[in-house]
C-alpha cells in the first residue's frame, strides 16, 4: 500500500513559495534526507520527485519503528513538492470534522463546501456560520490534521508516525510557521 506524509504550512498563501521550497530542499540535500537530482520516485503527474538518501534515517525514530518506515528499495521514495494551491486531506478514513477556534462548534462539511471559493484565490479565510469569527481557514481545526496551503511537502511512502519531533520542528523554523504532518493512505 502506498501512503504519504505532507508536511504543510499553517497558512493558506505563503509568501514565494518557491524560493521557500528551494531553501528547505537545499537544507533536505545538505542533511542528505534526500537526493539534489529529480528521478522518476513519486506518485504524482510525472512521478518526477527527489529520491531518498541515506541520511533519512537521522530524521526518523528507528527504535521500534517497523523496518518499512522508510521506503528504501521502493520505486516510489521521492519527496514532491507542491508550489501551488492545494488541499490536503487524508483520503481514506477522513472525518470531515473541524471547530470554530471560538465558539467550538461544529464547522467541518461547511468549511469543506467553501474550499470552492478558497482554492482559485478568491479568499483566504473562512467566517464560522455559527458565531461569525473570521480566520484564515488553517485556524479552524480538523479533528485529523489537515492543510490548506499554497506550499506541501510531500515524502512518498515515509511513515511520518516516525518522524522525530525535532525534524518536525526544524521543519517549522524553516518555514517561519506552525506545520501539519497530514498523514495519507493510497
Amino acid at each position: 500500500m502506498n501512503m504519504q506524509s505532507i508536511i504543510v504550512p499553517q497558512i493558506s498563501t505563503y509568501p514565494a513559495p518557491d524560493a521557500r521550497a528551494r531553501k528547505v530542499l537545499a537544507w533536505l540535500t545538505a542533511q542528505q534526507i534526500v537526493e539534489e537530482q529529480l528521478t522518476t520516485c513519486a506518485l504524482s503527474g510525472n512521478r518526477m520527485g527527489y529520491g531518498i538518501a541515506q541520511g533519512a534515517r537521522q530524521v526518523m525514530e528507528m527504535d521500534g519503528a517497523p523496518d518499512d518506515c522508510l521506503p528504501f528499495g521502493r520505486s516510489v521514495h521521492g519527496l514532491e513538492i507542491v508550489t501551488q494551491r492545494c488541499i490536503f486531506t487524508p483520503e481514506q478514513g477522513f472525518e470531515k470534522r473541524a471547530r470554530c477556534p471560538e465558539c467550538r462548534k461544529q464547522v467541518g462539511e461547511v468549511l469543506l463546501e467553501s474550499l470552492e471559493s478558497w482554492m482559485p484565490g478568491e479568499t483566504e479565510n473562512f467566517i464560522c456560520p455559527h458565531c461569525d469569527h473570521e480566520d484564515d481557514i488553517n485556524a479552524f481545526p480538523f479533528t485529523q490534521p489537515c492543510g490548506f496551503s499554497n506550499l506541501g511537502f510531500i515524502f512518498n511512502n515515509w511513515d511520518g508516525a516516525y518522524f522525530k519531533p525535532s525534524f518536525l520542528a526544524e521543519f517549522a523554523e524553516r518555514l517561519g510557521r506552525s506545520i501539519a504532518l497530514v498523514r495519507v493512505r493510497l
